[in-house]
């Protein structure tokens, strides 16, 4: 029986198991060993116990300083808590639009799109961004107890968090289809919240270049995974390039990631 992938969290968004998965070799992902989530700010109690009953012992947070600091994550009791922030500011639009971008969504509907695709490349090209999924990865290695679960997240758990999955699933050899398919799983995850997010912008009489804007900043789209791996061909020709000479992935990691998260 497949186990469910989406996690039952009450008061959080787009929590998913990334178990299940089976790689190139034949080989699959172990179950309660990897969490990819929207934030934690905001978790009830029982979120939390659920967590805690799923033995999370990392918790790693892409946001930037700033969204850390208006919604600290709550977190998951005897969890080692590691900050790397992706960028040093939001440039996700997670929080908030630039006064220049919110002009240019109110009249060009392809800017949310346009904004997104240039955020993905220069997740792919900012050393900032490099060193931040170099201590995801250190993360990953020191996660190695049988009994132990980590979770990564941005805040909505879509891009950063995306990138972060996109990076993992890479050097455990998963198929590039089976890729894609999760970065995409984001959208069928948080449908109800975007909806909700549509319904508040036209009950604001919003546009609907504006809103078609938004609609691109809120969920994932193909083109902004194909946006990062242009880049990725660009700087170093493929992502197993990629992976050892800007993420500064060994041999012995590789071989040690796959010894702790396939069976």
């Amino acid at each position: 029986m497949t186990k469910p992938r989406l996690l039952p969290i009450s008061s959080g968004l787009n929590f998913r198991e990334l178990g299940g998965y089976t790689n190139l070799d034949g080989k699959t992902i172990k179950w309660n060993k990897l969490i990819r989530s929207g934030k934690l700010g905001g978790l009830a109690d029982a979120d939390i116990r659920l967590l805690e009953d799923y033995n999370v012992k990392f918790d790693v947070d892409f946001r930037s300083p700033e969204e850390k600091s208006k919604f600290p994550d709550r977190v998951p009791s005897g969890a080692e808590y590691v900050f790397a922030p992706v960028f040093r500011v939001d440039e996700t639009q997670s929080t908030k639009q630039t006064d220049e971008l919110q002009r240019k969504m109110n009249s060009d509907p392809t800017s949310g799109l346009v904004e997104m695709r240039r955020v993905y490349r220069d997740v792919i090209r900012q050393r900032h961004s490099q060193k931040a999924y170099r201590k995801f990865f250190d993360a990953l290695l020191a996660n190695s107890a049988d009994d132990s679960a980590l979770l990564f997240h941005c805040t909505a758990g879509k891009d950063r968090t995306g990138m972060g999955a996109i990076f993992l699933l890479s050097a455990l050899n998963v198929d590039e289809d089976t890729i894609r398919a999760d970065y995409l799983l984001t959208n069928r995850a948080t449908k109800a919240y975007q909806n909700g997010v549509v319904m508040d912008l036209k009950l604001k009489n919003k546009n609907s270049a504006f809103i078609q804007s938004v609609k691109a900043l809120q969920s994932v789209n193909i083109s902004y995974y194909n946006s990062a791996m242009d880049e990725i061909r660009r700087l170093s020709g493929s992502m197993d390039n990629y992976l050892r000479e800007y993420l500064k992935l060994t041999e012995q990691d590789i071989t040690d990631l796959r010894k702790i998260y396939l069976e």
